[in-house]
C-alpha cells in the first residue's frame, strides 16, 4: 500500500518577558519563545478543492470567514511561491495557543503552515523568506506589526528588541522555570496602549514619562540577569515591572490577583505579560516543584489554563 505524503509544521507560542508598553516609546523589551505551547500544521493531498479544518473553522479554503483572513492570505502567498495555487490540499492545525493573549497565536499558525506546505512540496525554507511570508500576513491581522512575533515565534532564542533597531538574539542562561497562566480573558491591548498615551497628555504625564523610563531600564537589567543565570534578580525585576504596569492602568483585577497568588504561593517574580487588561501573566520560580504548585494554586484561583516551562532546557 501506497504510503500517504504529508507534510508537516510546527511553532511555538511567544512571551514578552519584559518591556510591554515602554516599547512603544522606544524603551527596549525582552520577547522570549515559549515551546510549551505549540501549533502544529499537517498537509495531505485530498481531491478537488482544498480544505481546512481548525478549531475556529471547518471547511474550504475560498469560504473561510473574515476571521480568518490571515491564515488564508499564507496559504495563498505560499502557494503562489510554491507554483501550486491549483492544488488541492487538506491542511490541518492544531493549536495549543489561545488567540488574543499575547502569546503570538496568529503568527504561530502561520508559520506552522507555511512550514507545513513547503515540507509537502519537499522544498526548502529559507528563515528570511518564512518572516517575508508571516509578515505579509501578521499586516492583515495587525496593521503594522513589529515582526517579533513571527520571529518568536519561529525561534529558539530570546530577543532583545528595541523599536527602529535591528532584532539581538540572546543567550539564555537562568536556572528556573517559567510559569503562565490564562486568564481566560482576551487582552485588550489597542485600548491599554491608548490609554498610556493619554496620560502623557494629562496632569500625570511627569508620573507616567517617570515609569515609562523605568519600565527600560528594568528590561536592561533583566537582559543581564537572563544572561548571567541571576533568577533572583531577574525575579524580583518582573514584580517591580508589574507594578509599575499596574500603576500605568494596563492591568485588570484578574491579572492582579493570578500574580499575587502566584507571589503567594512562592514565586520569586510574577507580573503580566503582553498588552495587559486581560490575557496571560508569567510567574518565575527555582524549581519544578514550586512551578507545579503556583500553576495549581493559578487554576484554583482563576486561570483557566497553565504552562510551566524548563527554562534551563528551553522545553
Amino acid at each position: 500500500m501506497k504510503k500517504e505524503t504529508q507534510g508537516v509544521g510546527e511553532s511555538n507560542a511567544k512571551i514578552i518577558l519584559l518591556g510591554e508598553h515602554s516599547v512603544v516609546y522606544n524603551q527596549p523589551s525582552i520577547a522570549i519563545p515559549f515551546p510549551a505551547a505549540k501549533v502544529k500544521a499537517v498537509v495531505k493531498e485530498t481531491r478537488d478543492q482544498t480544505v481546512i479544518s481548525c478549531e475556529f473553522y471547518q471547511g474550504l479554503l475560498e469560504d473561510m470567514p473574515e476571521l480568518l483572513e490571515s491564515l488564508k492570505e499564507t496559504i495563498r502567498v505560499t502557494l503562489k511561491q510554491l507554483h501550486k495555487e491549483n492544488y488541492p490540499l487538506a491542511i490541518t492545525i492544531e493549536s495549543q495557543i489561545p488567540a488574543e493573549r499575547g502569546m503570538g497565536s496568529s503568527a504561530a499558525v502561520s508559520v506552522a503552515t507555511t512550514r507545513a506546505l513547503f515540507d509537502f512540496f519537499n522544498t526548502d525554507l529559507t528563515q528570511e523568506n518564512l518572516l517575508a511570508i508571516v509578515d505579509i500576513s501578521e499586516k492583515i491581522a495587525h496593521g503594522n506589526p513589529s515582526g517579533l512575533d513571527a520571529l518568536m515565534t519561529s525561534s529558539s532564542s530570546p530577543y532583545y528588541y528595541t523599536k527602529g533597531q535591528p532584532f539581538e538574539p540572546l543567550k539564555l542562561n537562568l536556572d528556573a522555570y517559567l510559569v503562565v497562566g490564562d486568564t481566560g480573558k482576551t487582552g485588550q491591548t489597542k485600548e491599554a496602549v491608548a490609554s498610556i498615551s493619554k496620560k502623557l497628555t494629562n496632569t500625570d504625564s511627569v508620573n507616567t514619562k517617570k515609569r515609562i523610563n523605568q519600565l527600560g531600564e528594568l528590561a536592561k537589567k533583566g537582559r543581564y540577569f537572563l544572561e548571567n543565570n541571576e533568577a533572583a534578580k531577574l525575579g524580583l525585576t518582573m514584580s517591580h515591572v508589574h507594578q509599575l504596569l499596574n500603576q500605568l492602568g494596563v492591568s485588570s483585577s484578574e491579572l492582579n490577583r493570578l500574580v499575587e497568588t502566584a507571589e503567594n504561593n512562592g514565586a520569586i517574580g510574577a507580573k503580566l505579560t503582553g498588552g495587559g487588561r486581560g490575557g496571560c501573566m508569567i510567574a518565575l520560580t527555582h524549581d519544578k516543584m514550586s512551578a507545579e504548585k503556583i500553576a495549581q494554586a493559578l487554576a484554583d484561583n482563576g486561570a483557566k489554563t497553565t504552562w510551566v516551562y524548563d527554562m534551563r532546557r528551553g522545553i
